[in-house]
């Protein structure tokens, strides 16, 4: 009976085994067609003969997208404003969720807080608004613009919150009895405890922070300050205007007519994912942990 029912369990494990594996082909279909087609020629590309492998291959998209200066200065911008928002983030969320855990006896304002946490969460000024009021503090076409309007993800300190309320009390209070205050028993105890949901709040930063390209559209008013989605988002070939300006000559005329926007835009995807398809990995192990512990709640 035992081996009967063990013989049932692989074959339901195989059987989802193979679904979750034809679910993932289905996902990674459209990826490898659009990694073909911004390695392809454009004849190919409008004539849709390109699948999962490139059709006369060429290498123009990327060198359209690399060969000019301001793709690494907005590169370099989203790498900062990375850093930036990250840092930020932590320092913020991290002291924030560990105070809203608190008891209102050790906390008196905890409920007039939680209160505005999640009215902010669930309202919010908008785009103009958020546009008058970095204009009037002048930091449009800065750096600060991108990052502060995101300095407190709500979600996020909800996360920590519930996080933080799964561990045991008693690691709290055999470390105040040691002596520690409260900052060494948030930085000492709780924080390393936490590092499944620091490191899926990481994420979320991460990856927010450097897909967003609707916030450097609007508040950035020259490319120079593009961010690297922002900069991608903006290129695109006008042959005829390119010609009309005398800004082609017969071979570069050659070189781009082998380049359509259907190369450029799935360049553009292809640029994007590369980074965090660099990051996910060393922080995926911990996603799910932090993702199922800080939004359950016992």
């Amino acid at each position: 009976m035992l081996d009967h029912k063990s013989f049932r369990s692989k074959v339901r494990n195989t059987i989802i085994h193979l679904i979750v594996f034809f679910l993932g082909l289905l996902c990674l279909f459209p990826l490898l067609n659009i990694l073909a087609i911004s390695f392809s020629g454009s004849s190919a590309v409008v004539a849709n003969r390109v699948g999962l492998w490139p059709v006369n291959f060429t290498l123009l998209a990327y060198e359209e997208i690399l060969k000019d200066r301001q793709f690494w200065v907005s590169f370099r911008i989203s790498a900062i404003r990375v850093f930036l928002t990250l840092f930020l983030n932590l320092i913020l969320v991290i002291p924030m969720a560990y105070a809203m855990t608190r008891t209102k006896k050790e906390f008196r304002c905890r409920n007039f807080y939680m209160n505005l946490l999640i009215f902010a969460m669930l309202f919010n000024g908008g785009m103009i608004p958020n546009f008058i009021w970095l204009r009037n503090l002048k930091m449009l076409n800065t750096i600060w613009a991108l990052i502060l309007p995101g300095a407190v993800p709500v979600f996020s300190v909800i996360l920590m919150m519930n996080f933080f309320n799964g561990v045991p009390k008693s690691l709290e209070e055999a470390a105040l009895i040691d002596g520690a205050n409260p900052y060494q028993v948030l930085l000492r105890v709780m924080v390393p405890c936490a590092k499944p949901c620091v490191a899926t709040i990481s994420l979320f930063s991460i990856v927010g922070s450097w897909n967003d390209f609707f916030g450097g559209l609007i508040y950035m008013q020259k490319i120079e300050y593009y961010p690297i989605m922002t900069y991608i988002q903006s290129l695109n070939i006008n042959i005829q205007q390119l010609i009309e300006q005398g800004m082609l000559n017969q071979a570069a005329l050659e070189n781009i007519m082998d380049l359509s926007n259907r190369n450029l835009n799935a360049a553009k995807i292809v640029v994007a994912v590369i980074p965090l398809l660099l990051i996910y990995p060393f922080l995926q192990k911990y996603l799910i942990t932090g993702m199922v512990m800080g939004s359950v709640k016992e």
